[in-house]
């Protein structure tokens, strides 16, 4: 079990590689989905959950909204950096092309970069997300905080 005091399981800043590949996380797009992100999130637009009312206004089918694109990222992220780390910034986040229902989105991302801010270990994180047709969000970057051990040279 994950604790604090003990950070089991935790990456820190001193285990990072630039160029190190994070694991993709797989997304499958079911209208199901759609409709509870839809709900989760409060964006009721017809466009993302009523596949006729998205393909009446242009759009393929009923697609994925733009907090739920960013949740996908945010997981993602998450499992890389751990309960201890932060998210400090989401940059050029850019939706390419729509993420709709039968899709199967993966992101994925690479350590782009890392140095300190005083006492904190910074890394940069090259992030996308890719439907299968092609990269459909990104690249972008987040900017994240990881714990650095004990006792680490300053």
């Amino acid at each position: 079990m994950f604790t604090a005091d003990r950070n089991e399981g935790q990456r820190h800043w001193e285990d990072v590689t630039v160029g190190e590949q994070l694991d993709s996380e797989r997304f499958p797009l079911s209208l199901y989905r759609l409709v509870m992100a839809a709900g989760g999130n409060r964006d009721f637009n017809s466009i993302h959950h009523n596949p006729a009312y998205a393909a009446a206004s242009g759009a393929p089918t009923a697609y994925a909204n733009h907090m739920f694109l960013q949740g996908m990222w945010e997981k993602t992220v998450r499992r890389y950096i751990g309960c201890a780390g932060t998210i400090r910034a989401l940059r050029k986040f850019t939706m390419r092309s729509f993420n709709t229902v039968d899709d199967v989105v993966m992101v994925s991302g690479t350590v782009a970069d890392k140095w300190r801010d005083g006492n904190v270990g910074v890394v940069l994180l090259r992030m996308w997300s890719d439907n299968g047709r092609g990269v459909s969000v990104g690249p972008g970057e987040v900017e994240v905080t990881l714990p650095m051990r004990r006792g680490a040279v300053q």
